[in-house]
C-alpha cells in the first residue's frame, strides 16, 4: 500500500483528508513543517501533501528542506493550499512542489493528482 504524509496544521482539513485517502492509502499525519520534515526523513512517504501555512516551519521551507535531501528529493510533494492568489502557484513549485491544488478541496482533483504521480489504487 503506498504511503502518504499530510502535513497539514488545520484538524478538521487534517481529519478530511485522512477520511477521503484512508482506505486505499497507508496514511501518516504532522501539524507542522518541522513535523513533516523529521516524518518525511523517517518514513519515506511515497508522495506528501503540503500545506504552505503552517507553523514552526512553513510549507515553501519545509519543501525545500526535504527537496534538498538526497533520499527524498525524487518524492512528489502536492501544495494543498488556501494561497491561491495569482502567482501562488508559481511560489509553490519554485519551492519544490511538484503539483498544487488550492483549498476548498475538489475530491475528484485529488484523486487525480494522486493517480498521476502514484498510479491507480
Amino acid at each position: 500500500m503506498k504511503k502518504i504524509l499530510i502535513v497539514e496544521d488545520v484538524d478538521f482539513n487534517r481529519d478530511l483528508i485522512v477520511q477521503l485517502l484512508e482506505d486505499n492509502y497507508e496514511i501518516l499525519t504532522a501539524a507542522d513543517g518541522a513535523e513533516g520534515i523529521q516524518l518525511a526523513e523517517q518514513e519515506r512517504p511515497d508522495l506528501i501533501l503540503m500545506d504552505l501555512s503552517l507553523p514552526v516551519i512553513d510549507g515553501w521551507e519545509a519543501t525545500r528542506r526535504i527537496k534538498a535531501n538526497a533520499a527524498l528529493q525524487h518524492t512528489p510533494i502536492i501544495a494543498l493550499t488556501a494561497h491561491a492568489m495569482r502567482g501562488d502557484e508559481e511560489k509553490a513549485r519554485e519551492s519544490g512542489c511538484d503539483d498544487y491544488l488550492s483549498k476548498p478541496l475538489d475530491e475528484d482533483v485529488l484523486f487525480a493528482k494522486l493517480a498521476k504521480f502514484l498510479g491507480q489504487w
